[in-house]
């Protein structure tokens, strides 16, 4: 049977245009008739049908982008609250009435669709919300933007209570499968861990340090459509999912050793398993490492890919690019871009730190000096050992700054030191931050101000221009999320 030419999506208001579309979506995407579709099959055919709406929309935004050559910014994010979709497109698409006609007309109980619809298990509080919340500004205020994030198989759990206890199950969001984003498998990146650093001499006599040996591990993109409210600007959340680079050991499986045939492949996809892992025990914190610098080190390899899109010049990437850091979680960011500046595209240290200073920008969350990330040294140097020589060399050349600004200093040098000394030495993931990054915000002017007076406090003294205010973001979906009866009354 040959599939009808379909209408173009200008028509928002036409309920045939709809419909036929939802019929299309339902048999050639779904694979159901009209007359044996089930509840699940009804709402991924309605997610299809309203998602083609955002997908013109997002097509002429790329287009514009391509033309025009904007400067963008990055989002990095290890979490994305983004509450259920369906709800929110038909707002933003105008498409609820239609909706609700095309349903009737196949004899499905709208409500009862609707309440199929899943919310990604990406996200668990404020730092997600608030990730969430600036997406969805940008695109309303059509600035060209990309979220990047990590596509954990599992939230961190669904709650439940049996006999007045409290019981966790896994949140399974992507059991029946996900009609919001696109699978890009051709756009894979190679991540690597582990290894040894070595130095080299290349052809024209410049001697250079690389990365060798360790794991590889995939990276394999996934993108959401992230539209503005009452505009066409329909922006993109990149999240990252990890894979095997040699997922099935045939030998192994056919000499009878079927677990460790593919022990590679539920190894490296461990890393995309699970939001936030148990990081009480060392597994566990490495896990968390191996997560950040795998969607950091992604998204990196993806932001410098856009850039050379329309871009030859190194030193117009400030130019074109803003990568902000949702917390301490992407920092390692800062050593990885200077690695690749540094060892993979051989620029001098002093343009790339100036690159890179100028590129990063950073929002601190909390208040309490105890929840500000700090890894054991010894873990960072087995994980990611070219990383830690370049923390080393940016603190070493930091340190020589704050002693001329401050001379004779030593408990300034101590508490500004991106390396915690002691028995246990740790990299301060918020100094490095602040060190490498233009601007610094809080998330209310309150949390800003005290950011500047206590938390931050040498950093604000070293650099009081960096900081600045942004507070907390909300949108109608949110809104809609939490604004229920009862908080009415």
């Amino acid at each position: 049977m040959q599939r009808k030419q379909l209408k173009p999506l200008q028509t928002n208001g036409d309920i045939n245009v709809f419909r036929e579309r939802f019929e299309n979506n339902l048999y050639y995407h779904i694979g159901q008739a009209v007359q044996t579709a089930s509840l699940t099959d009804g709402y991924m055919a309605l997610a299809y049908s309203v998602r083609d709406y955002l997908v013109d929309r997002w097509r002429k935004t790329v287009n514009t982008y391509y033309e025009t050559n904007p400067k963008f910014i990055y989002y990095l994010s290890a979490e994305y609250l983004l509450g259920r979709q369906l709800a929110q497109n038909m707002l933003y698409t105008d498409t609820k009435e239609l909706a609700k006609e095309a349903l009737s007309d196949f004899n499905s109980n709208f409500e009862e669709v609707i309440d199929q619809d899943i919310e990604p298990g990406l996200g668990n509080g404020g730092l997600g919300r608030l990730a969430a919340c600036f997406l969805d500004s940008m695109a309303t205020l059509d600035i060209p933007s990309v979220g990047y994030g990590i596509r954990y198989e599992f939230g961190i759990f669904r709650q439940s209570f049996k006999n007045g206890w409290q019981v966790e199950s896994p949140d399974e969001w992507l059991y029946l499968g996900y009609p919001w984003e696109f699978a890009q498998p051709d756009d894979m990146v190679e991540v690597q861990f582990n290894g040894y650093t070595e130095h080299y001499q290349r052809e024209d006599g410049e001697w250079c340090i690389r990365w060798v040996g360790g794991q590889k591990v995939m990276g394999e993109p996934y993108h959401t459509m992230v539209p503005g409210y009452k505009t066409g600007t329909v922006n993109m959340l990149r999240l990252w999912g990890a894979r095997a680079t040699n997922e099935f050991d045939f030998q192994l499986f056919d000499n009878g050793d079927y677990a460790r045939a593919v022990e590679q492949k539920t190894h490296s996809e461990n890393i995309s398993k699970v939001l936030y892992p148990n990081d009480n025990m060392p597994q566990g914190q490495e896990l968390r490492l191996k997560q950040q610098y795998f969607f950091v080190a992604c998204s990196l390899n993806d932001i410098i890919r856009r850039f050379h899109i329309r871009n030859d010049d190194w030193n117009l990437f400030p130019e074109k690019v803003v990568i902000q850091l949702n917390d301490t979680h992407p920092v390692i960011g800062i050593p990885e871009l200077m690695r690749l500046l540094v060892d993979e595209y051989h620029l001098p240290w002093d343009q790339a730190w100036s690159i890179t200073s100028r590129t990063f920008a950073y929002t601190c969350h909390t208040l309490m000096p105890e929840a500000l990330e700090r890894w054991p040294v010894s873990l960072v140097e087995r994980l990611l050992p070219r990383h830690m020589e370049i923390i080393y060399e940016i603190n070493a050349r930091f340190l020589k700054e704050v002693e001329a600004r401050f001379p004779n200093d030593h408990g300034r040098l101590e508490r500004m030191s991106i390396i915690e000394e002691g028995y246990d030495q740790r990299v301060r993931m918020a100094n490095l931050a602040s060190v490498g990054s233009f601007s610094i915000n809080g998330v209310a002017q309150l949390h800003s101000d005290l950011l500047k007076g206590r938390v931050l406090h040498d950093f604000y003294e070293m650099w009081p221009e960096k900081f600045n205010n942004k507070t907390n973001g909300v949108t109608l979906a949110a809104l809609l999320k939490w604004l229920t009866p009862a908080c009415l009354i």
